[in-house]
């Protein structure tokens, strides 16, 4: 709704009188929001920077008020804010943080990848993958496996296979080394009352060109092998040894025509409305799809199989229905999807409680109000899923770990937007089919062939830098079930 004179204005958090919020949303931004919730309600107003270069940031905690800035009033709010800003010069302009025709045309090149019906047709891919895991597993046994690393691999190689047509072996390194870092730097940038132009060569600047020459370098290294039809950053058929029986990846690339993957639709993409991309905009795409198409479904994966590791019971009852729908040890397919809702359920609490993007940034275009609270004309806003999900006037005992919130007649009774970890509105994730594919049937492969035991007795501490990443191991222990 538009501004009325009727709106209040919104409360303002205490905080350090030299420097506001500003260090408490860069050490502790999650801690600082819940606490901000709890004390002056579901809008805020934070206020960072020493006196004279301050910065508003007004948070927004309600599901309400969520979808009223991401849905009902996303023409008003976009992605114009510091931090998107600070991100695209870190990871480039890409589908996540583009805006007006140029999102529109890299998501019509994008779309067709994401269909519902292609998006289907990876299942036997993300089988494979899991297959590959699973026997990589098998030689460990009784032993223990820290999951957040294994997921992001796993991740990146689904990733790597599915999108890049290509092995991410190599890039797994790479990714891990300098993505944490730039994140954190873009973070610090954007909330920073001062900032150095980028080509100034202060030490973090040189070390931030260096890390981002790195995943540039990746990038273009894969979109080389797409324009040549070849095996791209490592062969995947080499390292699987012939594929493992589920859709070899190099007879199904051979011959060095176009493939169907996103790197070589892209790289081919050319038609009257929207031309083709160049080469900076072909390596921002990839980029984008590298960085944001592993880290949501790591996330789920790491955290949904530390939670059941941490409760046998649910372990127990999932592996009931995976037993059932797998009967005989065959590979789970994207119509299995239906008959896994107890699974499906896990993997939604675990995005409930462990977000991939516990925040989400918007600028103010012209003055708004949301819940009733004044929003000024070119302010900061963020909505906040890590708050928004363990929200109590949506969720009973928040912190517990409860699947069943996720049955229908449960979600029939909450807001829409008390659970939003892909977004929402016309900007809403154009991978969220994927994400969830991935992550029910790579768990389901998972979980029909181990076992896992808890051994840290205890939650996996996180924080965030603009997506969320464990500060502490899930170790768990792996047992193979026959």
């Amino acid at each position: 709704m538009a501004m009325t004179t009727e709106a209040r204005e919104a409360p303002t958090v205490t905080a350090n009188p030299v420097l506001g919020s500003m260090n408490d949303l860069l050490t502790d931004p999650l801690g600082t929001y819940e606490r901000a919730r709890r004390d002056h309600g579901d809008v805020v107003r934070f206020r960072a920077g020493p006196p004279g270069l301050r910065a508003d940031i007004y948070a927004v905690f309600s599901a309400e008020g969520a979808q009223q800035v991401l849905a009902g009033q996303a023409a008003n709010f976009r992605k114009d804010n510091v931090f998107y800003e600070e991100l695209r010069g870190s990871i480039g302009n890409g589908l996540l943080t583009s805006q007006d025709e140029t999102y529109l045309r890299q998501r019509r090149l994008v779309q067709p990848l994401f269909t519902r019906r292609r998006v289907d047709g990876y299942a036997g891919q993300v089988a494979a993958e899991g297959t590959a895991l699973a026997r990589e597993w098998r030689e460990r046994d009784g032993g223990v496996v820290e999951l957040v690393a294994e997921m992001h691999r796993f991740a990146l190689r689904m990733v790597g296979r599915i999108l890049f047509g290509t092995d991410m072996e190599k890039a797994f390194d790479v990714v891990e080394r300098t993505l944490p870092p730039l994140q954190a730097y873009s973070l610090k940038r954007g909330l920073s009352p001062v900032k150095p132009p980028r080509s100034w060569p202060t030490p973090a600047n040189r070390r931030a060109a260096r890390l981002q020459g790195e995943l540039f370098a990746l990038c273009d290294e894969i979109i080389a092998s797409r324009r040549g039809g070849g095996g791209g950053v490592d062969d995947l058929a080499s390292r699987r040894g012939g594929g493992g029986g589920v859709d070899d990846l190099a007879s199904r690339r051979g011959g060095g025509g176009t493939s169907d993957d996103l790197a070589s639709l892209l790289v081919h993409a050319r038609n009257a409305e929207d031309g083709s991309l160049d080469a900076d905009e072909l390596r921002e795409q990839v980029l984008i799809f590298l960085v944001a198409g592993h880290e949501t479904t790591a996330t789920a994966l790491a955290f949904a199989l530390h939670l059941l590791a941490r409760h046998p019971d649910e372990q127990r009852r999932v592996q009931e229905e995976v037993d059932e729908v797998l009967g005989g040890g065959r590979l789970p397919t994207a119509a299995d999807m239906a008959a896994l809702p107890r699974l499906t359920r896990v993997v939604k609490e675990a995005m409930r409680l462990y977000p991939s993007a516990p925040v989400i940034g918007r600028r103010a275009v012209g003055d708004a109000s949301i819940d009733g609270v004044r929003i000024p004309a070119g302010a900061d806003v963020i909505v906040c899923p890590w708050v928004t999900h363990r929200h109590p006037a949506y969720w009973a005992e928040p912190e517990r770990f409860d699947p069943d919130r996720f049955l229908a007649e449960a979600e029939a009774g909450r807001p829409r937007y008390a659970w939003f970890p892909f977004g929402g509105g016309p900007r809403a994730c154009i991978g969220q089919h994927f994400s969830m594919l991935e992550s029910v049937l790579g768990m389901a492969v998972l979980l029909r062939d181990f076992t896992f035991e808890d051994v840290e007795a205890g939650e996996v501490p996180v924080g965030a830098e603009v997506t969320l990443r464990a500060r502490g191991a899930a170790r768990v222990r792996i047992s193979s079930r026959g």
